[in-house]
């Protein structure tokens, strides 16, 4: 995928893709607000966090989406009082009515992680889940997140994507994409229209506008990380006690040949028997994962990084 012409036009697809998207994301990647979704947040956080969890006053959560992370910490006890941003209004949206739902109040502001309308000295954690590829100047991003900590305050963020992971995530989508059309036809599901599939060798569109919606879904990512590479932009903002490690192998090679299957469908003619298959054996996977694997492997060659560390005093 070539670059984006500007920050302006990455901001631009991915505020209209994610607005778009809002409506069945958390149905489309298996979002969930109950035992599962708070285990899987837990898991999260113990790894950069260890045990047991430390609670935190005021967190604020970087490009919230629909609430995965900050939602299943407030029911945990894990923060007290929780700002979720993020540069999509629908997301945001979105996000209120799963907060309504679960019985949880949190606070919304739609804004650029690169400009945070937010005091210095203002929060005790940020945090974020798979938002800093979306990010055009993380240098901006991380010098923000410096500013609105409060001294002793932490940062972490997960979902991250790795060069090395995202190569080898690439064989299985390839995969997925050649066996599609015998899946739809398994899985009586109409194909759908207008969908950019990932990992195609699609360009950047010339004009943001020559595609709509979801359909710029293949355009919404910006960077793929090495572990040097992200510590050092959290070093750089002058964080201390930085630490990277990687997650997931195994679950993310199941989950993207899924994934890849399920994007050429249209969401409605998925029969629910399919999902629970995927979504059941995506967590058994990443219990092999956890298990067998993170602790022996070098970070880098898993799908996923994760970061944390510490504003100085």
């Amino acid at each position: 995928m070539a670059a984006p012409a500007s920050a302006e036009a990455i901001r631009d697809v991915n505020t209209r893709y994610h607005d778009a998207a809002a409506e069945h994301y958390d149905t489309k990647w298996g979002v969930d607000y109950g035992e599962i979704g708070r285990h899987q947040v837990r898991g999260k956080l113990h790894k950069l966090l260890g045990k047991p969890l430390p609670t935190f006053g005021r967190s604020l959560e970087i490009g919230a989406g629909t609430g995965y992370f900050s939602l299943n910490m407030l029911q945990d006890g894990v923060v007290r009082e929780a700002v979720a941003t993020d540069i999509s209004p629908g997301m945001l949206e979105a996000l209120q009515a799963n907060a309504r739902r679960i019985g949880v109040r949190v606070e919304t502001v739609a804004c650029d992680a690169e400009d945070l309308p937010f005091d210095d000295d203002s929060f005790d954690l940020v945090l974020g889940h798979a938002v800093l590829h979306h990010i055009p100047h993380l240098d901006r991003a991380f010098a923000e997140f410096r500013r609105v900590l409060r001294p002793g305050g932490e940062f972490l963020f997960a979902g991250e994507p790795s060069q090395t992971g995202d190569r080898i995530a690439a064989y299985p989508k390839r995969a997925a994409l050649r066996t599609a059309p015998l899946w739809r036809k398994l899985m009586r599901a109409r194909p759908i229209d207008g969908h950019a599939f990932p990992d195609t060798g699609e360009e950047w569109p010339s004009e943001p506008g020559d595609r709509d919606g979801e359909a710029l879904e293949a355009f919404v990512d910006v960077h793929a990380f090495t572990p040097d590479e992200v510590g050092a932009w959290a070093r750089g903002a002058g964080f201390e006690d930085v630490r990277v490690r990687g997650e997931e192998l195994l679950a993310n090679w199941f989950g993207w040949m899924n994934r890849t299957l399920e994007a050429t469908a249209v969401p409605e003619d998925i029969p629910w028997l399919w999902r629970q298959y995927a979504f059941r054996g995506y967590l058994a996977l990443q219990r092999v994962d956890v298990a067998l694997l993170e602790g022996r492997l070098p970070p880098q060659v898993f799908y996923n990084l994760m970061i944390a560390g510490r504003k100085p005093r």
